[in-house]
């Protein structure tokens, strides 16, 4: 039986950028580096150490050739939080890549968009 969702596995074109991203502009952690066949390596992100589920970053190029049968896309992914203002706000103070903050029935939302053009969703629910 499934208890939780554990790992997301995002596959990216400019690794070193994304995790510099990820870490130094969204706030992310550092949990786990891992050494790959031909100098390649595996990253594991997250909001916080003790976070429930990680990103797991892998060069696009890695994947091509190891595992060739895996879908390359980049899943769409809605982060929760507890004031959607105020990190806007704050991204946008960082130069991330931000769209309209938006008030819905129940939530206020928005996205980002990381160096590889990925968009991600962020979620207050009201």
């Amino acid at each position: 039986m499934i208890q939780s969702l554990h790992q997301v596995m995002l596959y990216v074109d400019h690794q070193e950028e994304v995790i510099q991203f990820w870490t130094d502009k969204v706030g992310f952690k550092v949990i786990a580096e891992n050494s790959l066949p031909e100098n390649f390596k595996s990253v594991e992100i997250a909001p916080h150490q003790d976070a429930e589920t990680s990103l797991v970053l892998f060069d696009k190029a890695f994947i091509k050739k190891y595992s060739p049968m895996v879908s390359l896309e980049t899943p769409s992914l809605m982060f929760n939080v507890n004031d959607a203002e105020a990190l806007h706000n704050e991204y946008k103070a960082k130069g991330i890549n931000v769209g309209e903050l938006t008030e819905m029935p129940g939530m206020k939302v928005f996205n980002f968009s990381d160096p590889d053009d990925n968009y991600f969703a962020v979620m207050e629910q009201l």
